[in-house]
């Protein structure tokens, strides 16, 4: 009976072992953003070219967007855009088809008073360094006046621009022209309702469009150029609820958020019919680190600890015996 603590405190410890590693080692984690020029990210999209780098960018700022390493937190390449005018409030960001990366200069902080808005587009660096490139300005306008918005997204197959508008009792989901053009105004057109939107992102198999509000997220399936059936998402609960992205892979929900060194949260995604994220977990991030992997290691603890405590009680019956 006095092998029993070395077995029991053995068999803890492998649990713990087993418990802490990570569940999945795929996929980009969750990071903090360290850079202190970014205090305001409002967009976030996963870049096409460079695996595990997420494009950023602050509100109100110089035209300038920045490349953030995953596995790090920090930038590893800032891109001033040339060519385009002084930006009002960049609020969204997307990577096209076309390998061009979309900033959204969308946002109306004066409840849609603009008479238009602007959308930037560039090629996605094929080298990751600090540089200037040559971006093209689109002039957008609404049909049906103006809007205050926060959400733009790039379909991934067919390269056509989608924007949602922010209103306290919902908004609206806008189609642009099927090819944008920079010699005129682009009028997007409304084609559904959707909620309060402070951003959104389509898979990267083009299939879903999940919108996130300061509360919630919501996914569609999406259908011959519409939202279809929706289901809810799970989202973490962000003090500043700004920016959302599919990782590259279409595993993961990546949800970001305002401030310095701001966090980029997880989620991971398991996909059910269709390809709809009909279910998801959480993997939140915390200085690069995983929520799973959190969570398993305080579960990991716990098993260590009730083990202790029942070899513990045992020694104290044998000796009350």
């Amino acid at each position: 009976m006095r092998s029993l603590p070395y077995v029991t405190g053995a068999a803890a410890l492998l649990l713990l072992t087993v418990a802490a590693t990570p569940a999945s080692a795929a996929g980009d984690p969750g990071f903090t953003i360290e850079d202190p020029r970014i205090t305001e990210s409002s967009g976030l999209a996963a870049s096409r070219a460079h695996p595990g780098v997420y494009w950023t960018h602050n509100d109100q700022d110089e035209p300038r967007v920045f490349a953030v390493d995953s596995r790090t937190g920090k930038t590893v390449a800032t891109v001033t855009l040339r060519g385009v005018g002084k930006p009002r409030d960049m609020e969204a960001i997307s990577v096209g088809p076309d390998g061009r990366v979309y900033v959204g200069d969308i946002g109306d902080n004066l409840n849609g008073s603009w008479s238009h808005v602007w959308i930037y587009a560039f090629p996605e660096p094929e080298s990751l360094q600090d540089t200037t490139v040559n971006a093209t300005q689109y002039t957008v306008k609404y049909a049906n006046g103006p809007r205050d918005a926060e959400a733009m997204m790039v379909h991934p197959k067919t390269g056509r621009v989608y924007i949602a508008s922010k209103k306290r009792d919902g908004g609206a989901l806008y189609e642009g022209p099927e090819t944008l053009t920079a010699s005129g105004a682009n009028t997007f057109r409304r084609i559904a309702d959707v909620p309060w939107v402070t951003d959104g992102a389509f898979s990267p198999d083009g299939k879903e469009l999940v919108l996130r509000s300061y509360f919630s997220a919501r996914g569609y399936q999406w259908r011959n150029g519409g939202l279809g059936p929706d289901h809810g998402v799970e989202a973490p609960f962000q003090g500043q609820s700004e920016s959302v992205s599919f990782s590259a892979d279409g595993g993961a929900l990546m949800f970001g958020t305002e401030g310095e060194r701001s966090e980029v949260e997880r989620v991971g995604l398991d996909r059910g019919e269709g390809g709809s994220s009909s279910k998801t977990k959480s993997s939140a991030a915390g200085g690069g680190g995983d929520t799973e992997e959190r969570s398993a290691l305080t579960y990991g603890v716990l098993v260590l600890a009730a083990g202790a405590a029942l070899v513990l009680g045992f020694k104290r019956l044998m000796r009350r015996g």
